[in-house]
């Protein structure tokens, strides 16, 4: 009864010892790596999902929306009453607003008193907040109080209607930055638009049906309604692209943890595979002295029990804090309070690294627990478990496929491992025997010597720890790139301050007060409302059901004309000709399969108008510059009314030039995105700090990882450095051979990882994230560095040991 405890205590000791004097203390740092990364992303993950979808229905005002520029057809209102669905609707329009000392071109929103269905409304009277319109109500933004010179209690006549301002909105929910668009809004209740006369026929006007249901649902009323060209819906995916920098940043998030685990799991294989190599003698003394397999098998299970307790809990507790840290730098876009993320981070990364554990160390401990007692005397073959080992592989495979099988970063990453570790090795391999043929000292031919010894060896020692540099290369350049990108979202320099609206006999006054406080600002353009209507005399609505921005066939688009195009807009294909030609945007042209010499067909003001495509351009729409899907030859549009846009840049001290253009300009829309622009900059700057935490955990796995492949690689020259010494080589040529041997390592592996590296990123960021690659000659320098900085700490870990002569290594 006494004697199985003592032998399971004695067990644990003895398994206690054996991780710390058996070199396994990598498999708990790299399993512990696994686990935090996994429990990090995972649970950081559900946040920013909830916040991404919150606020994209939070802007939508609803789970989704019905928009149409007739009134909202009658067997749409039927279902939704059928189903008892949550609705709400609005009709929009635009009209003059007028009070005793002025007047200005708003926006009317006449919505229910249902509205929202999502996110907030505020308005204020002055003494208390309210959130539901009322009939008989108006209420007015913020800016039209200065721009009307009136306060509460006050009347405004909105078309042929007289209110009294009921107060001020506070905050409104769906709005989103449109400088064609986004006029002053005023909000009526719907009951009411029909006295303020201002709908007539040919009216542009936009009605909304706002409606909260499940998917399925939603999904069902879209394929009962069949949509005309004026019609479309709109939900999370297509309302706006302000989720663009969200979803990129999970995308990056996903492709770190991917790699993290790749140089975890590589590091957990070569460090089992070295224990056993070093431990089967060991497991053939102890069964010959008649330790039985199960027995060993225990001591083994003992050893793994305890390196995955460690890691597990070290792993959640250091998870915990990570995931910490990637949320502090998002404190102001997640929501308060933050749901609890409950089990599932711990459940998923403890799962994860169990399943990657089963083949790392399955299969070389698997090796190891048959080893034959003979063995003591000499090396015994290799049994055959193939198809056990392929069962083992399995177990974490099949998971991942599951998991990754639509994320195509994931797998360029993985296509470019299977493919580049063969390349890396092969040319590693020929770098280091075009090496040898040069004149060189004695110690760098035995360093050369010792390399080339061996071709498969050295291609799979070059390969593996190019591979590892590459990876390591890979997650830091496309944060890099990713981070370049973003910071075109709002360049330091960008205009700051929309003016539209602006009447052809104003306009040069208007610029001229501008230029006067020299004020930086765009070239004006011409805006005038349209519809295309044919492609090659073929009606455009059989193309206004695609996906992509061919949605755009469905409403009328802002068009410009210009004698040249804007410098800021990279030329693709075509050339730019001064009569009756089209410019078209670079998406729209492939979503549309539009080339050079189609001829296309628009209504402008009930007329028709027929251009050729001569040129697309690339636009940049995050720049914050006057944009344009289609841009007309001055000869086309000229004689067509139109009123002009221009952006610019304004500082603080502009503020009185803003106020005298509103007063000498009120029919001018003016519109200034200062607040707009810093809380852009805010939020890439927490986006940043936190990608760059994640990226610093990755670069700790693949420090481990090139640490481990070096210690292993040193570890294997072991008894032929005792031989050299015992032979009677001096210290100083055993040392100075080591340092050339793995500075040569450093050297090609760092610049094969190099090259390698700027190929994968190229294909990640082109096909991955659909950005133009970029050259990144600085990690030519980089990578050998890093590799060199990690040999010389393993060399000056283990040189003294490996100095020691054979003879009295084994006194």
């Amino acid at each position: 009864m006494t004697v199985a405890p003592s032998l399971n205590k004695r067990l644990l000791r003895w398994s206690f010892s054996e991780i710390r004097h058996g070199q396994l203390w990598p498999i708990s740092i790299a399993l512990t790596l696994i686990i935090a990364c996994v429990f990090a992303l995972t649970a950081l993950a559900d946040r920013m999902e909830q916040v991404i979808v919150k606020q994209g229905k939070d802007a939508l005002t609803a789970d989704s929306v019905f928009v149409s520029a007739n009134p909202l057809p009658t067997p749409l209102l039927v279902l939704t009453q059928k189903d008892k669905l949550p609705t709400s609707t609005m009709t929009r329009f635009s009209t003059m607003a007028f009070s005793d000392n002025g007047m200005k071109l708003v926006t009317v929103k006449a919505v229910d008193s249902q509205y929202p269905l999502r996110g907030e409304l505020e308005l204020s009277d002055g003494q208390t907040v309210t959130h539901q319109i009322e009939p008989n109500q108006l209420w007015l933004d913020e800016r039209i109080f200065n721009e009307l010179n009136v306060n509460i209690g006050d009347n405004v006549t909105i078309g042929d209607a007289d209110f009294m301002v009921s107060g001020r909105v506070l905050q409104e929910p769906g709005l989103s930055f449109n400088p064609f668009q986004q006029m002053p809004s005023v909000f009526i209740h719907l009951s009411d638009v029909e006295r303020t006369g201002a709908i007539q026929i040919g009216s542009r006007v936009q009605y909304q049906l706002f409606i909260n249901a499940e998917e399925p649902t939603i999904e069902k009323l879209k394929n009962a309604i069949t949509l005309t060209p004026s019609e479309r819906w709109r939900d999370q995916d297509s309302g706006s692209r302000t989720n663009e920098v969200f979803e990129r940043t999970q995308q990056y998030l996903s492709l770190t943890v991917a790699i993290v685990i790749i140089m975890a799991a590589t590091t957990l294989v070569l460090t089992c595979q070295h224990y056993v190599s070093t431990r089967q003698r060991t497991i053939a003394m102890l069964k010959s002295l008649g330790a039985s397999k199960r027995w060993v098998g225990r001591w083994l299970a003992i050893q793994v029990a305890l390196l995955l307790g460690f890691a597990a809990v070290s792993g959640i507790f250091i998870g915990m804090g990570l995931e910490y840290l990637l949320r502090v730098p998002l404190v102001d876009l997640l929501p308060t309070p933050l749901p609890s993320y409950g089990l599932k981070p711990a459940l998923v990364a403890l799962t994860s690294s169990i399943l990657i554990a089963v083949p790392a160390l399955g299969i070389p401990l698997g090796h190891l627990l048959n080893v034959n007692a003979a063995s003591v005397m000499q090396e015994s073959r290799k049994q055959n478990r193939m198809r056990w080992n392929i069962v083992l592989i399995l177990v974490p495979l099949v998971p991942m496929l599951t998991v990754y099988w639509q994320n195509k970063l994931v797998w360029i990453v993985f296509a470019g491992i299977s493919v580049l570790f063969l390349i890396l090795a092969v040319i590693s391999v020929v770098v280091t025997r075009s090496l040898a043929k040069l004149p060189l000292n004695t110690s760098m031919k035995l360093a050369l010597s010792r390399i080339n010894r061996s071709s498969v060896a050295t291609g799979i020692q070059f390969g593996a720890l190019s591979l590892s540099l590459m990876l390591l290369a890979v997650m830091w350049l496309v944060r890099t790139d990713l981070l370049s990108d973003w910071q075109k979202t709002l360049p330091a320099n960008a205009a700051n301050a929309f003016a539209f609206n602006i009447a052809t006999y104003e306009k040069d006054v208007y610029l001229a007060t501008l230029d006067k406080a020299n004020i930086e600002r765009s070239e004006a353009y011409p805006i005038i409302r349209g519809r295309l209507t044919q492609i090659n005399d073929v009606e455009a609505k059989t193309y206004a059901h695609g996906e992509g921005r061919s949605d755009a066939l469905r409403r009328e688009l802002n068009f410009t004309w210009s004698d040249t195009l804007p410098t800021y807009n990279d030329l693709i294909a075509g050339e730019w000709k001064h009569s009756n030609g089209v410019s078209v945007e670079q998406d729209v042209a492939e979503d549309l399969g539009l080339k050079i010499g189609d001829k296309l067909t628009f209504v402008i003001n009930s007329q028709s108008i027929e251009a050729t495509v001569n040129t697309v351009r690339h636009v940049e729409w995050r720049a914050m510059k006057p944009n344009f899907y289609f841009i007309f030859t001055p000869d086309l549009l000229k004689d067509i009314p139109s009123s002009w846009l221009v952006s610019f840049r304004i500082e603080q001290q502009h503020d009185g030039i803003l106020t005298e253009l509103s007063r000498n300009h009120p029919t001018v829309s003016l519109m200034d995105i200062r607040a707009m622009g810093a809380k852009i900059q805010d939020l890439l700057t927490q986006i940043v700090w936190s990608i760059t935490v994640l990226a610093l955990m990755g670069v700790i796995s693949g420090i481990l990882l090139i640490f481990t492949l070096l210690r292993l690689s040193l570890s294997q020259r072991q008894q032929e450095i005792r031989l050299y010494r015992t032979l009677g080589a001096s210290r100083r040529r055993v040392t100075q051979t080591i340092w050339s041997e793995f500075g040569l390592m450093a050297l090609v592996a760092g610049m094969v990882a190099a090259l390698s590296a700027d190929v994968v990123v190229a294909s990640v960021m082109k096909f991955g994230f659909q950005l133009s690659p970029s050259l990144h000659l600085n990690m030519w320098l980089v990578l050998p560095i890093i590799t060199f900085c990690t040999l010389a700490a393993v060399v000056n870990s283990l040189i003294r040991r490996l100095l020691v002569p054979i003879n009295k290594a084994f006194n």
